[in-house]
């Protein structure tokens, strides 16, 4: 029998290079410039208790089973060992890293060796979720990738037992990391195994009942998701089939900083997979095959919101795309030259990708490092309130300073206004009294005039003048829009740049004027 050359993407050296190229753009900043990531960063300081003598007034942190706890795990491993910023980088690094692995070796053991479709899965690592910092979401994704692929290998050598009990603990660390890491786990698991018991020639209810059987090992989070929602209520639902909007997650599942260039790699990718699919040349693995068309099915119909998790549906989009990519092989009848050629380019879409995200981090982080100069003239302990210029309709390149206040509770202890509000999915409650609509995000995304689609955010105006001027401090504007600067009076401009001023309320002249009066 004639012996296969290997090519050069099936190589070792290739999975090395591949995997290490994925954590390039993130490499420069200090903080990695994703949209949510500094108000995690701000719960993790709370968490850790390093300041809690000052913190405990405003915040309080409680563990409790959920599945949303991927990175505050391993940020409370690390982070006392390293710090905060560092942990939180390592971290965050090894969700791309993890994503290219997973890839990688799903192509492997679904097909017996890498398929040049990979190259085109590689940049979808930086998918828009990630970029937007849905930061456990990504990490339990990535880890279910690796995982599914386990599940593949230990199928194909019929380890069914040694699978079954591997998956137990495996699914419920899973479940910790995010909920829809968990759920994607097992559509895709629940998909290879009904193309398994097909390819044996079982009948379709049959078919169903094995491929039920054969995920049981990974039932276990459905007793901890009923234990996280019974305490804390029913997760909430919501907007369950807006065909334009789920059409508009994948067309912006690559989205970044330049329209033109995120759009034209998403429809490369539309390219490649509409020639795959009608190439007669080339093959598909009949379990990639059925786990897309059921995660596609769950993007499909799954709600926007689910169990309070906002954009749902949008953070599976990227990986369904994925899946889609690597259900294809180049069949006996696909000449090498082809294959190679086809390589090159995902070789170059992937490097051209990696390129651009390169930039736009480095962009971003010159961009926060900006207005953190800020926090040079905030006090420890300061009771701090932010206000961040947003829009009623976020622009392709979407602002990322959403949560860029909370680096003021992380470097400086500082109250931050921008931590969520949702019950049972963080284990951090702001405590603050006397602030009314000014203790948690979005109170610090304001708009220049009311918004019908933003309707929970202020406008700048709206919010200097019902702020409780008593209750703070500090007040730090960030790119804020056109305001009246009569509703500045009494606070004293500290430090300004050509976008963002910080200013500090005199509270004593506040409180001489009110006994006066």
């Amino acid at each position: 029998m004639k012996r296969i050359e290997t090519a050069w993407w099936e190589t070792r050296g290739f999975v090395l290079a591949a995997v290490l190229l994925s954590i390039v753009p993130l490499l420069l900043p200090a903080i990695p410039p994703l949209t949510d990531l500094p108000g995690h960063m701000g719960r993790y300081r709370v968490m850790l208790g390093t300041d809690a003598a000052v913190l405990s007034q405003w915040y309080q942190f409680h563990w409790r089973i959920a599945g949303n706890l991927g990175v505050d795990l391993l940020v409370a491993g690390l982070a006392p060992l390293l710090g905060l910023e560092l942990a939180v980088k390592l971290v965050i690094l090894a969700i791309p890293a993890l994503t290219a692995s997973g890839i990688l070796w799903i192509s492997r053991e679904a097909h017996g060796r890498i398929q040049p479709w990979v190259l085109f899965a590689l940049p979808l690592a930086y998918n828009y979720s990630f970029l937007f910092g849905f930061v456990n979401h990504a990490l339990s994704m990535a880890l279910a990738l690796n995982a599914f692929a386990l599940w593949l290998r230990l199928g194909r050598q019929n380890r069914i037992g040694l699978r079954a009990a591997l998956f137990v603990p495996f699914s419920a660390l899973i479940w910790l990391a995010h909920v829809v890491g968990w759920g994607v786990l097992g559509i895709m698991a629940f998909g290879a195994e009904l193309a398994r018991a097909r390819q044996q020639g079982r009948g379709w209810l049959a078919t169903l009942v094995m491929a039920g059987v054969a995920c049981l090992p990974l039932a276990l989070p459905m007793v901890l998701l009923f234990v996280w929602r019974s305490s804390d209520g029913a997760g909430v639902t919501g907007r369950f089939f807006e065909i334009r909007l789920k059409l508009g997650f994948i067309a912006m599942v690559l989205r970044d900083r330049w329209a033109i260039y995120d759009i034209a790699s998403v429809a490369l990718i539309g390219i490649v997979l509409y020639r795959a699919l009608r190439d007669r040349r080339i093959e598909r693995a009949l379990s990639l095959a059925a786990a897309s068309l059921l995660l596609f099915a769950a993007f499909a119909f799954l709600p926007f919101i689910l169990f309070g998790s906002a954009f749902a549906d949008m953070r599976i989009a990227p990986f369904m795309v994925i899946l889609a990519l690597l259900t294809f092989r180049a069949g006996a009848a696909f000449p090498a030259r082809e294959r190679a050629t086809l390589a090159l380019i995902g070789l170059a879409f992937f490097g051209v990708r990696t390129a651009g995200s390169t930039i736009g981090f480095w962009q971003v982080d010159r961009e926060w490092n900006r207005h953190l100069a800020a926090l040079d003239h905030i006090p420890h302990g300061a009771r701090l309130v932010t206000f961040v210029g947003s829009n009623c309709i976020d622009p392709w390149a979407h602002r990322r300073e959403s949560h860029l206040s909370a680096l003021a509770l992380v470097r400086r202890s500082a109250f931050s206004n921008d931590q969520w509000r949702l019950a049972g999915s963080t284990p951090i409650t702001v405590i603050a009294p006397g602030l009314g609509k000014y203790d948690t995000d979005p109170s610090q995304l304001v708009l220049l005039e009311p918004c019908p689609i933003q309707t929970d955010f202020m406008t700048m105006n709206g919010a200097l003048a019902g702020l409780p001027r008593d209750r703070f401090d500090y007040v730090w504007l960030i790119n804020p829009p056109a305001f009246d600067n009569r509703l500045t009076a009494g606070m004293q401009p500290l430090w300004r740049n050509r976008t963002d001023i910080l200013y500090r309320i005199d509270n004593h002249r506040l409180s001489e004027a009110r006994a006066t009066h």
